[in-house]
């Protein structure tokens, strides 16, 4: 499941880096990509920085 969300992640961000290319070349609004790409890159780092953490021992 997890390899299935980086896969996705990471074909997102390369479509949104194609769209961004195009908002670049005036094709799409530019505010409209960039914090769309913005997130795409955050939750692709978020997702290969993610490790499972000590949370506490649990009662």
């Amino acid at each position: 499941m997890k390899r299935l969300i980086l896969l996705l992640c990471i074909l997102t961000l390369i479509v949104l880096c194609f769209f961004h290319l195009f908002a670049l070349m005036r094709l799409y609004p530019l505010y409209i990509t960039s914090p769309l790409l913005f997130f795409t890159i955050y939750l692709t780092i978020a997702s290969f920085s993610h490790r499972k953490t000590f949370r506490g021992f649990h009662k």
